[in-house]
């Protein structure tokens, strides 16, 4: 099969999942895309992407199961110590001076990024007046993020993680084993909206203090990460928070000039504001 054969069927299954299951995937990256839809069709013993998109368009527990190809995202708690050093150290500061806050943890997937700043936030004090909203596209992905279960073989990462963060305690303190593997307090999700939100197709639904995004931008072209980082700017208050992906940045982005470079290393931006 051609390179240029492929490329139809691609745009043809995209936008078949679109009109029929309103998903929209086609401003995702296209070599990205090409990888996760190889890996289906190999599960799904398809020969073709035109047979695999047979299957999606008149088969719903295929697509269901075909979804979690496009949307898999792997992450771990403390992901990038340094980016949560930085919110402890630097961030935290400046919303202690709000009297409520609200975050915004954009492509949540498990849901490890989510705990990971709502220990961070309880540690700090901050707890009690933030509002934290969980979001993805993938219903499978917030059940699981609600759950809060993670295999125990991760824990230890995850407290190495932990540590090198900043953290004040021992990981160990805010789960138990269970259900062969480590089930997070629920206390730390009490004060969190799980929701299913598409940055492609869905709009702002709140003021937020800081929005936390990473490692999603990357499966995205350049329209939709524009798309997105307008969506962030639009959504964030007068100097409030932008975190990103370590390969993520804002600089090529249409937006950029709303921005300041607040923790370069940490890709972590300042929406600007008026006045000193």
């Amino acid at each position: 099969m051609t390179n240029k054969t492929e490329d139809i069927e691609l745009r043809l299954l995209l936008d078949a999942i679109h009109q029929k299951y309103d998903y929209d995937f086609r401003g995702y990256a296209t070599a990205s895309m090409k990888r996760r839809i190889e890996l289906a069709r190999t599960r799904f013993e398809c020969h073709s992407i035109s047979m695999l998109q047979d299957r999606i368009l008149h088969e719903p527990t295929v697509f269901a199961e075909f979804l979690t190809y496009l949307t898999i995202q792997v992450s771990e708690m403390f992901r990038d110590p340094l980016y949560y050093r930085e919110i402890r150290e630097k961030i935290i500061p400046e919303l202690r001076t709000y009297p409520s806050l609200k975050v915004w943890v954009a492509g949540c997937a498990d849901g490890e990024e989510l705990y990971s700043l709502s220990i961070l936030f309880r540690e700090e004090g901050l707890e009690s007046r933030t509002m934290f909203y969980a979001t993805d596209i993938s219903n499978d992905a917030l059940r699981r993020a609600q759950a809060g279960i993670y295999p125990l073989d991760r824990i230890a990462l995850f407290s190495q993680n932990y540590l090198k963060a900043g953290g004040k305690d021992s990981l160990s303190s805010y789960y138990t084993a269970a259900y062969d593997g480590a089930l997070f307090d629920r206390t730390l999700r009490k004060r969190t909206v799980f929701s299913d939100h598409s940055l492609v197709t869905d709009s702002v639904f709140a003021e937020m203090q800081l929005i936390s995004c990473r490692n999603v931008l990357i499966y995205f072209d350049r329209p939709l990460q524009d798309r997105a980082i307008g969506l962030f700017k639009d959504a964030l208050s007068r100097r409030a928070f932008l975190g990103l992906g370590s390969k993520e940045s804002l600089r090529f982005s249409a937006h950029a000039d709303e921005f300041n470079e607040f923790c370069p290393e940490a890709r972590i931006y300042q929406k600007r504001g008026n006045g000193p």
